[in-house]
This record gives C-alpha cells, structure tokens and sequence, in this order.
C-alpha cells in the first residue's frame, strides 16, 4: 500500500509488488510537490485553497518537527527513480514540481528522469543565489571538503558553520578551530571536536546576527549559497564586522524549465493544469 498521511514510503521494490487500483482521486489534476523549502510549503497552502486541483507535499523526512501544510503530505523516500516513477504513475499525477532546498543534490534528478519515464511535466522552483554585495569578502569554493581547506588557508580559529547538522564531518579534521555550529535539530553524532552548538530556525534578524558573531569572537563564515531573505542577515553581519565568508556553490541541475518565485510558479501550475483561479493569486 502507498503512504497515506504522514506514512513512512516503503521501497520501489515493494511497489512493484503491491501497486495499488485506486479509484478514489479527486476529478481534478494531482500535483506532487517535492518540499524541503519555504517555497514548497507557500506554494502548497496556496494550491490547497484552489478547488481546482489537488496537491500532495512529499517530505524526506530528514526534519523531526515539520511544520506541515494543508493539503495531503507523506514523508520518507520512494525508493530512488523507478520507485518514484510507479508511484506518480500510481497516484495519476498531472505535474511535479520540485521545490527542494537548493542543495539537494539527488532528488532533483530522479525527479527529472521520472517524470521524463512518465510524460509528464516538472519545473524547478529555485530561489535566486545571494549577490556579493561592496565591502563582502567572499571565498568561492564548490563544495563542503574544499570549504574546509579554505578555512585553513585562511588561518581561521573561530568559525561560525551554517551547512547544517547532516554536513559537519569534512570539517572534523579542522583540531584547531572552533566551530560555532547552528542547526536546526542536534547532530548525533557530534564529528567536530571543538564546537559549540546553537539549535535555531531562521528567519534571523541582522542585529541577533552581529551580537552572535561578536560574543563568540567569530573570525569565518562558512555557508552555502542558499539564497532567500530568512538567512541573508548572516552575511550582513559578516560584512559589518568584516569576517570572510567561505561560499559554497550550488549543485548542479537538470535541464528544464525553472522558476524563481512563488507566483511564478503558480502561473506554470494554472497553464500546465488548464487551472486559470490559480492566477487569481498570483
């Protein structure tokens, strides 16, 4: 049986075994959307009050408290690209929409190839990268272990890292810095042996932001280039207190159509769903 409510997936292999007949869909065009962003959870209120369409929101599950949306959700994998190809197929969904987090590296490819598999449509809700600003002192790199080597060139002692709880181990060989961790949920296990941990979920404000920075003598910001407004005062106190930034470029992503905004997702939704009230709140 497919996840219902909140139900953890089981394998691709299972749903080849078990693919359900369900004959109970709503007479309106299913939309899968692939959350993991502030984007996904908008953009899902926004489709549940539409009468227009039905909307899933599909977690990994990699965050214990959720805030959930209205509208159907289920959490957990679906067992890579042929799983996830038997269950669109399964749940008769129109389009997909990946609205992951910017770094998530996999899913967006198997979103790609399955809906390729099945014909129907996908875009990419990405949000725009953040922009060096005057008086930034931004160090590029193109992934987490190159973030750490730019650290010790960089001869940084007090490090405030900002990659999240899942992505600390290619710094555990820094013995001599410590590290400033924020996270959403604690990191079990701790791989840093210098670090001091802050459980916090943006957005921020710029003023939280310096006092943080300035009372743990930070000397190094390490981010990644997520962009958005709820995270970007951190690199407005890095430039106000003149602290490096370490920038981590994003991953790369498949071909296909992308957009950058809430509302210009909903115009993709109401022309690709032939669903035109969903324009009305764009």
């Amino acid at each position: 049986m497919f996840p219902s409510l909140l139900d953890v997936t089981v394998a691709a292999s299972a749903y080849a075994a078990h693919m359900p007949q369900r004959t109970d869909f709503p007479e309106v065009p299913r939309i899968l959307v692939l959350g993991g962003s502030s984007e996904a959870s908008a953009l899902a209120r926004r489709l549940a009050a539409s009468e227009e369409v039905s909307v899933i929101t599909s977690f990994a599950g990699r965050v214990a408290n959720l805030s959930l949306p209205p509208g159907e959700v289920r959490i957990g994998g679906f067992g890579g690209i042929e799983g996830l190809t038997e269950w669109l197929r399964a749940e008769s969904i129109r389009v997909l929409i990946d609205a992951t987090h910017p770094f998530t590296a996999v899913m967006p490819w198997h979103a790609y190839a399955a809906c390729r598999a099945c014909g129907i449509g996908r875009v990419r809700v990405l949000r725009d990268e953040w922009q060096q600003q005057p008086g930034d002192d931004w160090h590029f790199v193109p992934d987490l272990a190159a973030a750490a080597e730019e650290l010790a060139a960089l001869g940084a002692r007090r490090v405030f890292l900002t990659t999240g709880r899942q992505e600390l181990r290619p710094f555990s060989g820094l013995d001599e810095v410590t590290f400033l961790v924020r996270a959403i949920e604690k990191p079990d296990p701790m791989p840093l042996s210098r670090a001091e941990l802050v459980l916090s979920r943006g957005p921020f404000d710029l003023d939280n932001e310096v006092a943080l920075m300035t009372s743990h003598n930070i000397d190094a910001l390490v981010t990644k280039n997520s962009g958005g407004a709820a995270a970007a005062p951190k690199l407005a106190a890095a430039r106000q207190l003149g602290i490096p930034v370490v920038m981590i470029s994003r991953p790369p992503v498949p071909e296909g159509e992308t957009v950058s905004t809430l509302n210009q997702a909903l115009a993709w939704c109401a022309k690709a769903c032939e669903a035109p009230s969903l324009l009305s709140a764009v």
